[in-house]
């Protein structure tokens, strides 16, 4: 049997609040994904700052006043691309085993993050865009805050919920998040395919850095 309401004979009415409190949100969900692929094209092919609403809008199929309803402006729509990494984030942390100890979590995650969304066409596309567009470039990072304030809480709830540790979160994330930074610039700018290479090219030359510069500390004298 199809797995649709329509097969399966349901309607809203005959679901639990709950159910169709989850099936708006996916609706709701699949429509802001579809205005905001809208309008990236929009941007790559006519420019950020030349695109207008009412551009996004009929490249939707959507009137005005529903774009309202899913984004307060255009650079709100263009820091949407920040809550699908930070769902690669967050997945990535959370897929890794419960034995790998922090600095596996974090080769592992930064890894897979890569690989993921280097996977997706769009990616070089909103690149090329924030690189050239300095509105766009702020507007996409713009959800920034939010975005290390969920990663920080995924590697707390791992290594330092509950035990007074409120820096090593925020280090962490720091670390995964610039790392990232600069692998996915070195790989747009170079015009690479293959994301893995570089990722672990850069992952091995911080590791060879952060171990050639350590040195001993120096005991205090008292």
């Amino acid at each position: 049997m199809p797995n649709t309401l329509r097969a399966q004979s349901y309607s809203e009415e005959d679901l639990p609040a709950t159910a169709i409190n989850t099936l708006q949100a996916r609706k709701q969900e699949l429509v802001r994904t579809a205005i905001w692929e809208a309008a990236t094209d929009l941007f790559a092919e006519k420019g950020y700052d030349e695109t207008t609403v009412d551009d996004i809008a009929a490249k939707a199929g959507i009137s005005r006043r529903s774009f309202f309803r899913y984004f307060s402006s255009k650079s709100d729509l263009m820091g949407y691309g920040i809550v699908g990494y930070g769902a690669h984030l967050i997945r990535a942390i959370e897929d890794c085993p419960r034995d790998c100890s922090l600095s596996e979590v974090f080769r592992r995650t930064v890894l897979q993050v890569a690989e993921r969304c280097a996977a997706d066409p769009r990616t070089r596309r909103i690149m090329g865009i924030a690189v050239k567009y300095p509105a766009a470039r702020e507007a996409h990072y713009s959800r920034t805050p939010d975005l290390m304030e969920q990663i920080e809480a995924a590697i707390a709830s791992r290594y330092g919920s509950g035990s007074g540790d409120d820096l090593t979160p925020r280090i962490v994330t720091h670390m995964v998040l610039s790392v990232l930074s600069v692998i996915f610039m070195q790989w747009f700018e170079q015009g690479e395919e293959d994301i893995s290479t570089t990722a672990e090219q850069i992952l091995d030359t911080l590791e060879v850095l952060v171990s050639r510069d350590r040195k001993p500390r120096r005991s205090k004298v008292s």
